[in-house]
């Protein structure tokens, strides 16, 4: 037996897996979390904005199963931009991958302890570390254990909300909440198309198993069904919810809330059900904040072996095959992180930073020739144009604060070349 470390991951995910780590990536990031920014900005509008963000995310989802099927290695669409466009476009969809991500994972341990911890601001700050690193030492212990628990926060996560559907629709008082065209598109487009790119953020988890793309078993068959059929649950699932605490509670209560679902509990007079939707929230937070820490660890992994981020972040656990110092250090900015900011403010952050990883994995997918292609070149362009019209509505400050991210990112690699006198990675 050879004593070498291992370079690669073991391929252990079979279609179930990849179907269950994407449904956790997106159940606990949208319901519990980013309906009550999206109400603030349009109102019952958010449901137009739901539609919006779902089309452009199939969009998505098809150009990461194409392109993943074809490249079956960790690093999703920092790889395909690197291997069909060149290295600069590759690193700039892994920088906003990485930092946008990294801010999602911010987002999901506040919103772990909101729901968990309803105590002083310190307290759930401190919970929200003590799951951070929690979740990052059962990473390390191997994608196996990974999966198996996000089966269980999954199944827990459509238990509460099917007990808040049932529970706010047994307790609406009719459909005037909801109104009629005039109040869906009452807000102006321009609000709803900040809302679907506020709601994005609930969908940007679809396509994690394309960065798992080398643990899966059988990639070019198991990704474009795992991908697609993920996407397809989670926006049946909410709409229904959406429609559901609309009718409820209304869309002033909703942008008012910290958590969404438990205040159209609340106006829906069934208080008796609200223990269960916070423990629900806690688990599907927990659920995809695991998935996100394994979805960013594999892409800081490849972004490493290409020497776009340290070569230390490059190293696979001997035993659990995992990238492990890369989640060491991804536990550490999120600890730092969960301690310093904001739970909305940095929702619009991460849809920035998702939204243009995905434009470039809609680009990437348009040049592939015939016989790998699996979906017409047309998804692609509209991909493409609808992430950059999301990220160009977003709130002001988010737009701000993604662009000076991606300025420091790109300065800082073009810096990191230059002292290298590296001119391959140039092109």
């Amino acid at each position: 037996m050879s004593g070498t470390p291992p370079t690669g991951l073991a391929r252990r995910l079979g279609l179930g897996d990849a179907v269950v780590i994407g449904l956790g990536s997106m159940l606990g990031a949208g319901v519990f979390s980013a309906f009550g920014p999206a109400a603030a900005v349009a109102g019952t509008g958010l449901l137009l904005g739901l539609v919006i963000a779902a089309v452009v995310a199939y969009c998505n989802a098809a150009a990461s199963a194409q392109l993943a099927a074809t490249y079956p290695t960790s690093g999703g669409t920092y790889v395909y931009g690197r291997e069909r466009l060149g290295p600069w476009w590759g690193f700039v969809a892994g920088w906003g991958f990485v930092v946008g991500k990294t801010a999602s994972c911010a987002a999901m341990a506040l919103t772990f302890a909101s729901y968990a911890v309803p105590g002083p601001w310190w307290l759930q700050r401190g919970v929200a570390v003590v799951g951070v690193l929690a979740l990052a030492a059962l990473n390390y212990r191997g994608i196996t254990r990974t999966a198996q628990l996000t089966r269980i926060l999954v199944t827990c996560t459509f238990v509460t909300l099917a007990v808040v559907v049932v529970a706010t629709l047994l307790g609406a008082g009719g459909t005037d909440r909801l109104g009629g065209w005039d109040s869906l598109v009452g807000s102006g487009w321009y609000a709803i198309l900040q809302a679907a790119g506020l709601l994005f953020f609930a969908f940007a988890g679809y396509a994690r198993v394309a960065t798992l793309g080398e643990e899966v078993r059988d990639p070019e068959r198991t990704i474009p069904r795992a991908i697609p059929l993920a996407l397809g649950i989670t926006v049946a699932v909410y709409l229904v919810v959406a429609v559901s605490v609309l009718l409820a509670a209304g869309p002033e209560r909703l942008a008012d809330a910290a958590a969404p679902l438990q205040a159209a509990v609340g106006s829906a007079g069934a208080d008796a059900v609200a223990p269960v939707v916070r423990i629900g929230g806690t688990l599907a937070s927990l659920g995809a904040l695991l998935a996100l820490i394994a979805g960013i660890g594999r892409t800081g992994l490849a972004m490493a072996r290409n020497r776009d981020l340290p070569g230390w972040l490059a190293a696979v656990h001997p035993r659990y095959q995992v990238p492990h110092h890369a989640e060491l250090a991804l536990a550490v900015v999120v600890s730092a992180l969960v301690l310093t900011t904001d739970l909305r403010g940095v929702i619009g952050f991460s849809s920035f930073g998702v939204l243009v990883y995905y434009a470039v994995a809609n680009v990437s997918a348009f040049t592939q020739p015939a016989a790998r292609r699996r979906w017409p070149r047309a998804l692609n362009v509209l991909g493409a144009l609808g992430c950059l019209t999301l990220v160009g509505t977003l709130p002001p400050a988010s737009v701000i604060a993604g662009l000076v991210m991606f300025a420091v990112g790109v300065l800082g690699r073009a810096v990191v070349l230059w002292r290298r006198g590296d001119t391959s990675a140039r092109s």
